[in-house]
């Protein structure tokens, strides 16, 4: 069985001692993690408060990207290396803001997530499609396109321990949700290409998150579809008491 993983994805938000505040808030009140993980993946400068406040809780750390490479005359960059002995879990990459407003491309998400696995993190691989896509039809085929270039090169075992996110771009920060149906669809779709890729037991194993407007209000009835195994959320991930509705849905 997999384990429903809820993830917070702050983007620009947050800072240091609003990351403690929201962790002191939360962190005693969190599922069981054989139940529900609960993550949170919070902008680089707020990733040591985060880490000193998480300490011996249930809540799993993360931060949103990282690059390529560990170290370098990469300015501004954050090394995937320096990320694991901070003690992340989990990191982002492929955010469809990160390629849209930063020009990532399909390579450099399959490149970083090959380093992310060699410096020991778990990476949160996104996908999705416009409306333009979505709207000629063109869903299926571009989402397909992006996991196959994401998991280029990475074995079986790799893509069982990574999760995959899939985020229609025009259901993120919107108010539109895609229905309940339509996520499943793509994650069911998602999944069948990873069984292509690898194998059945590669397929039952990989978690797929479906994120874009998820919030307390929707979280059930997106998280009774077979192929949908936890959200990555934006803006309702921002308030304790909406994080600790998310995690606890199964309450």
């Amino acid at each position: 069985m997999r384990t429903p993983i809820i993830a917070g994805n702050w983007k620009l938000h947050m800072n240091p001692d609003q990351t403690t505040e929201f962790v002191n808030a939360v962190k005693d009140k969190l599922p069981d993690p054989n139940k529900v993980e609960s993550l949170i993946c919070a902008p680089a400068v707020d990733l040591d408060a985060l880490r000193k406040a998480a300490k011996g809780s249930n809540l799993h750390i993360g931060a949103e990207n990282a690059y390529f490479e560990n170290e370098g005359a990469f300015t501004g960059e954050t090394s995937p290396m320096v990320l694991k002995q901070m003690g992340m879990d989990y990191c982002i990459v492929g955010h469809s803001e990160r390629r849209g407003y930063f020009h990532e491309t399909d390579e450099d998400v399959n490149k970083k997530a090959k380093a992310l696995f060699a410096n020991g993190l778990k990476p949160i691989i996104c996908c999705g499609e416009s409306l333009e896509k979505r709207e000629a039809n063109k869903q299926e085929e571009w989402v397909v396109g992006q996991i196959k270039a994401a998991l280029k090169g990475l074995s079986a075992e790799q893509v069982s321990e990574l999760v995959l996110a899939y985020e229609p771009i025009w259901a993120i920060g919107t108010g539109k949700t895609a229905s309940s149906d339509q996520a499943e669809e793509m994650c069911k779709t998602i999944r069948n290409t990873v069984k292509d890729l690898y194998n059945d037991e590669t397929a039952e194993n990989v978690r797929i998150q479906y994120g874009g407007s998820v919030k307390p209000a929707n979280v059930k009835e997106l998280m009774s579809k077979p192929d949908i195994d936890g959200g990555l959320v934006g803006g309702a991930s921002l308030k304790p008491d909406s994080y600790l509705a998310l995690v606890n849905y199964q309450d």
